[in-house]
């Protein structure tokens, strides 16, 4: 069945049509994995293409216990705020549905949280599926968490005012990995902000039967990048949150979804119980938008709200005692 497209918000809709001229059907149906990730790129501001002057911005490795790997990282901070005071901190978890994206798809998201706040954003890559499935991306994540703590002195960040944020892919392994390090008895997060996350591989949900082909991130590519992503393992609480049986003992949580995602009855159902476990959790549902359309179509009035709702829960949890 196809989600009746009469109720999308004109503007983001508007985007979303001039999207799929550029790619017929939307980027996702390009069968070769290599060509679909240079579509996604093809449509992504790399650093250097964007005016970021006021932002200082950088480079970093993180070393991980297998001596042939490191994790790319960056780091913003707007120059504006020029303390040498340590400050709060906010990771970042790029989306792409666990098979695309790198630190280049978040960098527009990343700046715009340092001019923000007086915060610094540190942004992680991760290996993707096909070629690294489950858990190669949790452990990615983990691992440059660990980096980060064991060099808070060196990056100037308060360690008792850190959270995590991440869209999409990147919204499920914020879940994934906040569960595996409470598991681990390893409480380092202030907050959590996993945004219309990937939680789900039952692809059982009413909203995923129904957003069939709007032409971004639709039930056909969901249920492929769960295939690449699981290869053929069974799904654990880790790389599906929705399967968690616990959700005691996470941190304070905030989350949105808009009405023409497929992932809005499992988040709608997942935070509902969050909530009734006992996490503080403020979760929105905002009618018209769909999967990415705040990024899509930036200056329409509901991308605005859809910001301004996100901005207004980092102050409130950055500030916070």
């Amino acid at each position: 069945m196809r989600a009746s497209e009469d109720f999308i918000d004109p503007a983001s809709k508007a985007a979303l049509d001039n999207l799929l001229l550029q790619f017929p059907g939307g980027i996702n149906t390009i069968r070769d994995i290599s060509q679909r990730r240079v579509g996604l790129n093809a449509i992504t501001k790399t650093l250097s293409e964007i005016e970021h002057s006021d932002v200082e911005v950088r480079d970093l490795f993180a070393s991980t216990s297998d001596k042939n790997r490191s994790i790319s990282l960056r780091s913003y901070k707007a120059k504006k705020f020029s303390s040498k005071e340590a400050k709060p901190c906010l990771i970042y978890i790029h989306g792409g549905g666990m098979i695309m994206g790198n630190l280049e798809t978040g960098n527009l998201n990343c700046l715009s949280f340092a001019r923000k706040f007086d915060l610094k954003v540190i942004s992680i890559e991760y290996r993707k599926s096909p070629e690294f499935p489950y858990p190669a991306a949790i452990e990615d994540c983990k691992d440059g968490i660990a980096w980060i703590i064991a060099n808070a002195d060196l990056l100037d960040i308060d360690l008792s005012n850190l959270g995590i944020y991440g869209s999409s892919a990147g919204g499920g392994l914020v879940l994934g990995t906040v569960l595996k390090l409470r598991d681990e008895g390893q409480a380092i997060f202030k907050y959590m902000m996993p945004i219309y996350p990937m939680i789900d591989d039952s692809n059982a949900s009413a909203s995923s039967q129904e957003i069939t082909n709007i032409g971004v991130w639709d039930r056909s590519t969901n249920i492929e990048a769960w295939n690449w992503y699981l290869n053929g393992m069974q799904a654990d609480l880790y790389a599906a949150p929705a399967r968690a049986g616990d959700l005691t003992d996470l941190p304070p949580c905030y989350s949105d979804v808009g009405s023409f995602d497929l992932f809005r009855d499992e988040n709608s159902l997942f935070f509902e119980r969050l909530a009734q476990s006992g996490v503080p959790t403020e979760f929105k549902l905002f009618p018209g938008a769909f999967h990415g359309s705040e990024n899509l179509a930036p200056e329409s009035d509901l991308s605005k709200a859809i910001w301004e709702s996100r901005f207004n829960a980092i102050k409130r949890f950055i500030e916070k005692k």
